[in-house]
């Protein structure tokens, strides 16, 4: 399973600090990250780290998009689908766009071999993502607050997540 990276990693020789695109990044083992997400969540319940999170997500979500489409040149379904797309290459799930819709805000994300799902201390705790949607479909439109996401869909046959984009009811 020895490759290059699929997105490019530059590292500063002098601070250490890694970079993609211009935007720093930091690399740690998933049971690293995992054990934190697990304590969080224990100490203050799911329902508020899950608020937590889509609210902390959502604007991860804008920010990296919007600097993703200035460094790229994207527009539009592009930024959303290149998303994706590098999420997917950075190993916290496979992301497959199984439908999208900017004009109606709608769009639905299947999640495949995500993180969460290997974590088999608990069941798939997915609902990180959905504030990652609301915030990428949000940045394409140029609009703040006007999407939401919910996952529809467990663990299945099909795939461990299905999420659903879409207006949020004002």
């Amino acid at each position: 399973m020895t490759q290059a990276p699929q997105v490019p990693i530059e590292v500063d020789e002098e601070t250490g600090r890694w970079s993609t695109d211009g935007l720093p990044m930091v690399y740690v083992p998933v049971h690293f990250f995992l054990n934190n997400h697990r304590a969080i969540e224990s100490e203050i319940g799911v329902e508020r780290y899950a608020q937590i999170l889509y609210t902390a997500g959502y604007e991860s979500a804008w920010t990296w998009c919007e600097a993703e489409a200035s460094t790229h040149g994207l527009v539009g379904e592009d930024i959303f689908r290149h998303y994706l797309d590098r999420l997917s290459k950075r190993g916290w799930a496979k992301f497959t766009v199984r439908h999208l819709d900017p004009v109606e805000l709608r769009a639905t994300i299947e999640v495949r071999n995500s993180i969460f799902a290997d974590d088999s201390q608990e069941e798939s705790q997915d609902y990180m993502f959905t504030g990652w949607f609301a915030g990428a479909m949000d940045q394409i439109t140029g609009k703040r607050g006007l999407a939401m996401c919910r996952q529809v869909r467990g663990e299945t046959q099909e795939a461990e997540g299905l999420f659903e984009v879409s207006r949020r009811v004002q």
